[in-house]
C-alpha cells in the first residue's frame, strides 16, 4: 500500500506533467523539470514513482480513459441488447463521454492538448489506440457497427476509425486551447463543449454514411 504522502506526490507529478506536456510538448519537457515544477526535492521523483517518462504518460492517459469509460458504459448499457442501433446513437456514445469529461475538468484544462501530443508520438499512439479499443464499451460499439456496416473492407473501416480519432482529438484540443487563452469566455465553456459535441456527431455521421453506408 502506498502511503498517503506517496499518493499525493504521484498525483501532483501527474497533474504537473499533463499541464507541461500540453503547453510545451513532450520533447521540450524533461522528467527533471516535471519534478521541480511539482515541488519535488528529489531529482529522480518521476523515476521513483513511474520508472520512466512513458509510464508517467500512460498513467495520466489511463486515469482519463477510466473516467470517460464510466460515462460511455452508462450510455452503451442504455442502448439495451437490441442488435439494430441508429448510426447517430452509436456515434453519440463515442463522442458524448469525451465531451462530458472535458466539461467536468473545468477551465483551464490540459487533457485535450495532452492527448493531441500522445497520438502523434509513435509508441504512445499505438498504446493509446489499443487501450481504447479494449475498453468494454468501445468493444460493444464496434460489435454493433460490424453487423450494420454494408462494407466489409477492413482497411476502409480502419481508416474511418482514424478519421474519427483525428477529428475528435484535435477539435477538442482546439476548444481547450481557445478556452485557456481567452478566445472563448470561460463562462461559455460548457456551451462551447456541448456545441462541439453536437457538431462532431453530425460531422462523423456524414463521414460514416459517405464511407460505410447509411446504416
Amino acid at each position: 500500500m502506498a502511503s498517503p504522502r506517496s499518493v499525493l506526490a504521484r498525483d501532483k507529478l501527474m497533474r504537473t506533467a499533463e499541464r507541461l506536456y500540453a503547453e510545451h510538448g513532450f520533447a521540450s519537457v524533461s522528467v527533471t523539470k516535471i519534478g521541480e515544477a511539482a515541488g519535488q526535492r528529489n531529482k529522480s521523483a518521476v523515476q521513483y514513482h513511474f520508472n520512466n517518462r512513458d509510464e508517467l504518460i500512460i498513467a495520466i492517459l489511463e486515469r482519463h480513459m477510466a473516467r470517460i469509460e464510466k460515462h460511455r458504459v452508462a450510455m452503451v448499457e442504455a442502448l439495451g441488447a437490441v442488435g439494430e442501433v441508429p448510426l447517430e446513437e452509436r456515434i453519440r456514445c463515442h463522442i458524448q463521454p469525451n465531451i462530458e469529461h472535458h466539461i467536468e475538468l473545468g477551465t483551464p484544462s490540459w487533457y485535450g492538448r495532452f492527448l493531441a501530443q500522445v497520438i502523434v508520438e509513435p509508441n504512445l499512439r499505438e498504446y493509446a489506440i489499443q487501450a481504447h479499443g479494449k475498453l468494454p464499451s468501445v468493444r460493444r460499439l464496434d460489435e454493433l457497427g460490424r453487423v450494420q456496416w454494408r462494407d466489409d473492407d477492413r482497411a476502409l473501416i480502419a481508416q474511418h476509425h482514424e478519421m474519427i480519432r483525428q477529428l475528435t482529438v484535435h477539435m477538442c484540443a482546439e476548444v481547450e486551447y481557445d478556452l485557456a487563452h481567452g478566445r472563448i469566455d470561460p463562462a461559455a465553456a460548457e456551451e462551447s463543449w456541448r456545441r462541439l459535441g453536437e457538431n462532431l456527431i453530425q460531422a462523423i455521421c456524414g463521414l460514416s454514411v459517405a464511407l460505410l453506408g447509411n446504416r
